[in-house]
């Protein structure tokens, strides 16, 4: 356990370096959106000022000591562009983005899960080819490309939900009335997202269910005359949800990250969407502190399911035991 314990603090301390310096390796500088077009223009010692009021000036082993000595006393900066703190940005945007990838991942799984099972169960019939067929179709299609269809679609063409936002703006809407406006402004980027990730659970499921109605204990079951549902519900639907129990842990981490591209597709104010702008303005303190959230948050659902799979699966706690 401890050997584990330091290679997740490794991963940590890699990643934080690469969201110092990859920010840094992109073309382009803050100058030049901190000072509009004008940044060619404008007088040296104005540039200079402009550079040492971010920082900018100091060679680069000195940001980087000081961004690590900030991290130590959990200081993530301030904003370029916002002028704000960095820390309550990412609180500000943190509940739209899991809201919105929550929803997605619990439908995807959920869906996922079911429609597996049931392509394993009647493998090689109708609902199999159909459902394996429109999976790979489903996981080819660009995220963007589907979410635009989804507006022309229903936004556009049949306007029956809002193109943009997660709320309406300036509309003051408050209970009941407040929380189904979100809940409308929520269906297109939700549904987008769960169809685009809901290959992933599907596949995983559908191979895993097939693996487990191949076992010795299966035939066994089936040799002594158990009912057909039996043999789907306490044989081989518990023990092929294994794998996607690691796949939806695993997504879990990945939740914080938000989806870049629905969220800018759908203009959702979420984490995705902020990052999107953060790289465009080359914001770097708002994208080290996004970054780094992203990171614990992937690592924390790594070392939740490097705790809870034991508990759920004997097999595990014989081979670490």
């Amino acid at each position: 356990m401890l050997e584990r314990v330091g290679q997740y603090l490794l991963v940590l301390i890699a990643a934080i370096s690469l969201n110092f310096f990859l920010p840094r390796a992109m073309p382009g500088s803050p100058l030049q959106f901190l000072a509009g077009e004008d940044v060619a223009l404008l007088p040296a010692e104005d540039r200079q000022a402009l550079l040492a009021r971010t920082g900018l000036d100091q060679p680069l082993t000195v940001q980087y000591g000081k961004y690590v000595a900030s991290l130590a006393r959990g200081d993530l900066g301030y904003s370029y562009q916002a002028n704000k703190p960095v820390l309550t940005m990412l609180i500000e945007r943190l509940p739209w983005t899991l809201l919105l990838t929550g929803s997605a991942l619990l439908l995807s799984t959920v869906f996922g899960v079911i429609v597996g099972a049931l392509a394993a169960w009647r493998r090689n019939g109708w609902l199999d080819h159909a459902t394996l067929t429109s999976s790979i179709l489903l996981d080819s299609v660009p995220s963007f490309w589907l979410g635009m269809m989804l507006v022309a679609l229903f936004a556009v063409q049949w306007p029956l939900f809002p193109v943009f936002g997660a709320q309406t703006p300036w509309s003051n809407l408050t209970g009941w009335a407040n929380v189904m406006d979100i809940a409308r402004h929520l269906v297109l980027p939700v549904v987008t997202l769960t169809l685009v990730s809901l290959s992933g659970t599907f596949l995983v499921m559908r191979y895993a269910m097939l693996s487990v109605l191949g076992e010795d204990y299966v035939r066994t079951a089936r040799a002594k005359g158990v009912s057909e549902r039996q043999v789907l519900y306490k044989h081989a639907l518990r023990n092929a949800s294994m794998p996607v129990f690691t796949v939806f842990m695993l997504n879990l981490g990945t939740l914080v990250g938000g989806a870049v591209v629905i969220e800018t597709v759908f203009a959702f104010p979420g984490l995705g969407r902020m990052l999107f702008e953060a790289a465009s303005n080359r914001d770097y303190p708002l994208l080290q502190g996004a970054f780094l959230m992203v990171t614990i948050s992937i690592l924390a659902g790594n070392i939740l399911a490097d705790v809870v799979y034991p508990l759920l699966d004997p097999r595990v706690r014989v081979q670490r035991g």
